[in-house]
């Protein structure tokens, strides 16, 4: 079999967006700079008044399949990841479906159709899904729409508020993939936490501090798991490292840490030696609190390099451009970073066929999960295709006033009447409720 990975991909953003630094920070009483370079975001998208998860999923995945001339025929397997979800029972993907079968001649009675939850891992997982239902054979040389779709709304005042975003990912999983494959290899760090959850409630409750202890104890555990099975890692094996980003500061955490993990033991660990010193180990120091003191010190020193500083510029810096202008799209956010990355390899010319992407995936409660990926020949034209550029550019922006007014429209433990922002063309839009309760959709030619 040939390898198997994303053949394309499509980014919606919601339509509405809020400047951090120039609406959100004055209203808060807040220096700008504690979202623009603590937590590294600059703006927030939101959905308008029409729009919501099964909006951007379906617009997300009518421009792929428009795209790449699909038809529903196609395509075999429908998933949809998302914490986002209005219904404990109907999963999103049948409203994605539906929406998508009244622009198309035929349907999608023949496709298997599921809705993935583990937090923001579960785009990840739904891919993982889409690969082994094809490398089985079971796909019938159809293709699978694996869509992460969300809304990441927080309480107001919530100390996460200003991480919000709104956005969806479609992509499409094939043999023979113009995007990228998929390694066999894979590695997993999972535990029982309680760093972020939602029990029976839209808004999260979140313990940050212990989030991003476990969010890094996590992803440590899974480069383990990755190298057990990939062999010895290191830094220049992988031209790009997309995290999950819940925001840009959570990941320069991670990478630092991440570096420091790979780096151990090799060739560039004896190079920093000149000049920060050898990593600390265990057995030099009498308790565990001087251990993780000194290699505390030892990161902020190794992250003062020059060649942490490039490797940083080089493989992480580029998956952030997106996200800083997005905010958090929970499942969907390792797959903007992946883009993004891509991007901006286009726009610099850096070819990268044939080159390696090791991709860090998490989610809270809490898993974390480790790949790697080849970047196909036609990466270019699949990246050129994107016009998430001009969606971002596009966005109306909101007033503090009018973002207190689409929190609540978004918010379901509120009903308020408030007119679109914008004026929806060729798209999806939700219409209103049915006679049980259900949302109800149509498209706005």
């Amino acid at each position: 079999m040939t390898g198997v990975g994303i053949d394309a991909i499509e980014i919606r953003t919601g339509k509405l967006k809020l400047d951090l630094a120039e609406t959100f920070a004055p209203a808060q009483g807040e220096d700008p700079g504690k979202y623009t370079k603590g937590l590294g975001l600059h703006a927030s998208s939101f959905p308008d008044v029409y729009e919501d998860i099964v909006t951007m999923a379906a617009n997300a995945a009518h421009r792929l399949m428009e795209r790449k001339g699909l038809t529903p025929d196609d395509v075999g397997r429908i998933d949809v990841a998302t914490e986002s979800a209005f219904d404990n029972s109907k999963p999103v993907s049948t409203y994605v479906a539906g929406c998508l079968e009244e622009v198309y001649d035929d349907d999608f009675h023949h496709a298997n159709k599921g809705e993935r939850k583990f937090a923001c891992i579960a785009g990840t997982q739904s891919l993982d899904d889409a690969f082994n239902w094809i490398r089985a054979g079971r796909n019938r040389g159809r293709a699978a729409l694996v869509i992460a779709t969300d809304t990441a709304l927080y309480a107001r005042d919530d100390p996460g508020e200003a991480t919000q975003g709104a956005g969806a990912v479609a992509m499409l999983v094939d043999e023979d993939p113009d995007l990228v494959t998929f390694s066999t290899e894979q590695g997993f760090g999972s535990a029982d936490e309680t760093d972020f959850l939602k029990p029976n409630q839209q808004f999260p409750s979140v313990d940050g501090k212990r989030s991003v202890n476990v969010y890094l104890a996590r992803m440590r555990e899974a480069l383990d798991d990755f190298a057990a099975q990939a062999g010895d890692l290191h830094p220049d094996d992988y031209a790009m490292v997309p995290f999950h980003t819940p925001f840009p500061g959570m990941v320069r955490k991670a990478a630092a840490l991440g570096y420091r993990h790979i780096v151990r033991d090799t060739d560039v660990e004896l190079a920093l030696a000149e000049e920060i010193g050898r990593q600390p180990r265990p057995e030099e120091f009498k308790t565990r609190e001087q251990y993780f003191d000194a290699m505390e010190e030892y990161t902020d020193e190794l992250t003062e390099t020059e060649r942490y500083g490039d490797w940083y510029a080089d493989s992480i810096e580029p998956t952030l451009s997106i996200a800083r202008e997005v905010g958090n799209w929970y499942t969907g956010s390792v797959h903007v970073a992946r883009a993004a990355g891509l991007k901006r390899s286009l726009e610099e010319g850096r070819e990268m066929a044939g080159e390696q992407l090791l991709v860090a995936s998490y989610g809270s409660g809490a898993q974390a999960e480790v790949h790697s990926e080849t970047v196909q020949p036609g990466w270019r034209e699949e990246i050129e295709a994107l016009n998430v550029d001009e969606q971002i550019d596009d966005r109306y922006e909101l007033s503090f006033e009018e973002y207190e007014q689409i929190h609540d429209v978004h918010n379901h433990d509120t009903e308020t009447d408030v007119e679109e922002f914008t004026a929806p063309d060729g798209e999806f839009v939700f219409d209103g409720w049915g006679r049980m309760g259900e949302r109800k959709y149509r498209y706005v030619r």
